[in-house]
């Protein structure tokens, strides 16, 4: 049993329970899909005092956020002087729809990376940050690693929870993750009127507009547009998926089960 506390909270649903990847998943596949974060260290100048800088960090094999900083920043001087930190992860599409969408919290302390570790570390930076390449051997820069204390991933509106660190690093890194941002575009283009289908035979006859916001191996959630009020649901494939075909094929699934009248959807 997982010890990580996941809460979903939001209106009741008779429906059943539709399965979707837990909290340690989400946070792992948001951490691996971007590259940069928001680190916040305590001011050496001001004490007791956040201080937030902008972050590129690459991942170690344990997923572990590491970062390659110069001794004359700010940041580095206050992880020299406590190393406790938090990086603030969020996808592109917060910019839009800044509550709505998936954000982790990373909390853990940064110290410097052992000489022994630096030639793998090294090469995990360098393939995420191709233009690091540039400044890693300055003799000012070195590489810092997060140990991981606690996170807290919030999934959008009504989904939150802590996740432990061994939680995290057993997690697996959903298969759709890197495929997902155009799966989505797609299925919102392309697939409207059969997304709009699906909602109204599953949902509320009312549902104006239904578009995909999140897209993993067990489904996808749902943002359903209704006439006074914007709810949430999730529908679930008929089987986990792998790649895109399978996505594609799971959705031809779904719309002939909702014109069957079986019942794919619940409302969050």
């Amino acid at each position: 049993m997982s010890s990580s506390r996941q809460h979903n909270s939001g209106p009741e649903s008779d429906g059943p329970e539709v399965p979707e990847p837990t909290h340690a998943e989400r946070a792992k596949t948001l951490v691996y899909l971007q590259q940069t974060g928001s680190l916040s260290t305590l001011s050496r100048k001001q004490p007791g005092w956040p201080f937030g800088s902008v972050m590129p960090y690459g991942l170690d094999a344990e997923g572990h956020p590491v970062f390659l900083i110069s001794t004359m920043a700010m940041h580095t001087q206050n992880l020299l002087g406590d190393p406790r930190a938090s990086l603030l992860v969020t996808p592109p599409e917060s910019r839009v729809d800044p509550l709505g969408a998936a954000r982790v919290t990373v909390m853990g302390s940064v110290t410097k990376v052992p000489k022994e570790e630096n030639a793998e570390i090294r090469a995990c930076y360098l393939d995420r940050h191709a233009n690091a390449s540039y400044w890693v051997d300055y003799q000012d820069f070195g590489f810092f690693r997060m140990a991981i204390s606690e996170m807290y991933f919030v999934g959008g509106f009504g989904s939150m929870g802590w996740v432990t660190p061994a939680d995290y690093v057993a997690a697996a890194v959903d298969p759709l993750a890197t495929a997902s941002p155009n799966l989505i575009h797609e299925l919102n283009t392309e697939q409207s009127e059969t997304l709009l289908r699906l909602a109204r035979t599953l949902g509320d006859t009312e549902v104006q507009q239904a578009t995909v916001t999140a897209l993993d191996r067990l489904g996808f959630h749902l943002r359903l547009t209704i006439p006074g009020r914007i709810q949430g649901g999730r529908v679930a494939f008929p089987t986990p998926v792998r790649n895109e075909s399978e996505v594609r094929d799971s959705l031809a699934g779904l719309a002939a089960q909702a014109s069957a009248g079986l019942q794919v959807l619940h409302s969050l």
